[in-house]
């Protein structure tokens, strides 16, 4: 399969998660090809002359059978978005070396391969847009998610590295950073006791009230400012930096 050239094209990890599945659907309806990749099954029909691949990015050869399937189904990307994440919910001393380097293999080196692997594909397109879902956390944080902390801030680095050095492919890179989004991975972070006390909506209440419009967001919020990230018709002129989307969490001292 080719898609024709007028046509823009987005490959999306992590696509079957809450924030991922929620973006395929943006840039679909936007009119773009859409090539996903999850490690776990989509679970609905993908976009019509989409292409769903099933793989685990954590594996650095899943990468290269990807990007290589995803080249015979185009011969250029015009974005690239890093959503899949894997979290671990332990005390920094309970966190084993395993724990650790499975949480980097999913969140950064993933990007760090996988970014290396679609320069070509976005440099034949004249340029594209790249953009990888870090989290608030790698700018404040709380305790007992510290090797998902380090993995977003680490992607926060890489990003400004990756907006520097692939400037003059007209490549763009930039960061959005999520708050509490309500997805599976919130509902089981929570489930296993990173926030605690009470059941998972208490919980989810109260970080609600822990941000300005006493809210947590929507997969489909974080998905649209995907999108404007990506969109080079209106955020051209964007690349390095980092757009925090938490509902105002962040923007409140925390002693208020």
């Amino acid at each position: 399969m080719n898609p024709t050239s007028d046509l823009r094209t987005v490959l999306i990890t992590g696509a079957a998660g809450g924030i991922g599945r929620a973006t395929v659907r943006t840039f679909s309806e936007n009119g773009w090809r859409v090539i996903g990749v999850d490690r776990a099954e989509f679970g609905e029909p993908f976009p019509a002359e989409g292409l769903f691949i099933q793989s685990d990015i954590s594996v650095g050869e899943n990468l290269e059978t990807i990007f290589r399937q995803a080249h015979a189904y185009t011969d250029r990307l015009n974005a690239l978005v890093n959503n899949a994440a894997l979290q671990v919910a332990k005390p920094l001393l309970q966190t084993s070396v395993d724990d650790w380097d499975a949480v980097m293999a999913s969140n950064l080196r993933s990007v760090f391969l996988g970014v290396k692997l679609a320069h070509p594909l976005l440099k034949a397109a004249g340029g594209g847009a790249i953009v990888n879902v870090s989290s608030v956390h790698a700018v404040a944080t709380s305790a007992n998610i510290a090797a998902y902390a380090a993995s977003k801030g680490g992607l926060l680095a890489l990003t400004r590295a990756i907006a520097i050095e692939f400037a003059p492919d007209n490549i763009r890179a930039n960061a959005i950073l999520p708050g509490a989004v309500d997805t599976p991975m919130l509902r089981a972070g929570l489930g296993r006791g990173h926030v605690s006390g009470g059941d998972i909506q208490e919980r989810l209440d109260n970080l609600a009230r822990k941000t300005v419009n006493g809210r947590v967001g929507q997969p489909q919020e974080i998905s649209r400012a995907i999108y404007f990230l990506a969109d080079d018709r209106q955020s051209s002129f964007m690349t390095g930096q980092a757009l925090i989307v938490d509902g105002g969490a962040t923007a409140r001292l925390s002693t208020e």
